[in-house]
């Protein structure tokens, strides 16, 4: 049997993109840019919200683009519906202002990226791959107003405690969106064993919820977070 050659690789799939903006022009030159690499395909485009879901659902893709600015739902709503709709679909928020408590509840609440529109294409391309394996991406310009919320963690310390090996790897797979269980299959060990570390680590963090945790792993450099602008 011969390899597929698919994407610009043998054996690897296109990864199958749904670009979701209110303006018609952006939504043509992104998906002009987009359509350039090899291994990325833009399978439709969405004006709003309504249509979004309607594409989202009938094309199923690997990866949802998302302007931030769109009117209706909030992100997490989105979200929510996005996971529901097509749960294997990677949602990337495209921002123009870096808002950090949208970031944070988005991180949350399961999406995969927060790109700052004012990034160069290579960057968006790569949130895109990251997302793909499952990898979140933060575009420094939205990073930088996540990092404001720090000192509000742990009571305001400005130092942190130090983690065992162990616990950096679960908090890495947390704040990357894994669940409990998930965490525990990738890291051989039971759900229990993983769920103690995680109440461990909160009381020793002094941090009360994933959103929390997820500013913290971005703070100390322990989630994989974009170099460039």
């Amino acid at each position: 049997m011969q390899d597929q050659f698919i994407g610009g690789s043998f054996g690897r799939p296109k990864i199958r993109c749904l670009i979701v903006d209110g303006h018609a022009l952006v939504r043509h030159g992104m998906r002009r840019l987009l359509e350039d690499e090899p291994d990325i395909e833009v399978v439709e485009e969405a004006g709003s919200t309504d249509d979004a879901l309607q594409k989202l659902g009938l094309h199923q893709p690997d990866v949802m683009l998302m302007d931030t600015g769109l009117p209706g739902l909030s992100s997490t709503d989105v979200i929510r519906l996005v996971q529901h709709a097509s749960p294997q679909t990677k949602l990337i928020f495209l921002t123009g202002h870096g808002d950090n408590q949208s970031a944070l509840q988005g991180l949350q609440a399961g999406a995969m990226g927060y790109v700052h529109k004012d990034t160069e294409t290579v960057n968006l391309v790569q949130a895109m791959r990251d997302a793909q394996r499952g990898i979140r991406y933060v575009s420094p310009q939205v990073l930088q107003k996540v990092r404001k919320d720090v000192p509000s963690i742990a009571g305001g310390k400005a130092s942190s405690p130090t983690l065992t090996p162990r616990e950096e790897e679960i908090v890495k797979l947390l704040a990357e969106g894994h669940s409990v269980k998930e965490s525990a299959q990738m890291l051989g060990v039971s759900a229990k064993t993983v769920e103690a570390h995680k109440f461990n680590l909160m009381r020793k963090l002094g941090i009360h919820n994933k959103a929390q945790l997820v500013t913290y792993a971005i703070q100390m450099r322990i989630v994989k977070l974009p170099t460039g602008t």
